[in-house]
C-alpha cells in the first residue's frame, strides 16, 4: 500500500506537489483556533516573568558555581 503511494507522489511534478501543499496548509489553518487578544496578552505576560524566574536562578548558580571554583582553586 505504500509502495502505490510513493510511486503516486514520484509522478507527480514538483509543481503540482507544492501547489498541493499550499492548499493543504490553507485548509489547515482555517481550522486552527487562534487565540484572542487577550489571551495573547495574557500568554506572553505569562512568558516573560518564567524567563525573567529562569535568569535569576542561571545567574545565582553561576555566581554560586564561580565562587565554588574560586574556593576550590585556591585551597590547592
Amino acid at each position: 500500500m505504500a509502495d502505490t503511494n510513493l510511486a503516486k507522489t514520484k509522478k507527480q511534478s514538483f509543481g503540482v506537489r507544492m501547489k498541493k501543499f499550499f492548499k493543504d496548509t490553507k485548509a489547515e489553518l482555517k481550522k486552527v483556533t487562534w487565540p484572542t487578544k487577550e489571551q495573547l496578552i495574557h500568554n506572553t505576560g505569562v512568558i516573560i516573568v518564567f524567563i525573567i524566574i529562569v535568569t535569576i536562578i542561571l545567574s545565582v548558580l553561576d555566581v554560586a558555581f564561580a565562587q565554588l571554583f574560586k574556593m576550590l582553586t585556591n585551597i590547592l
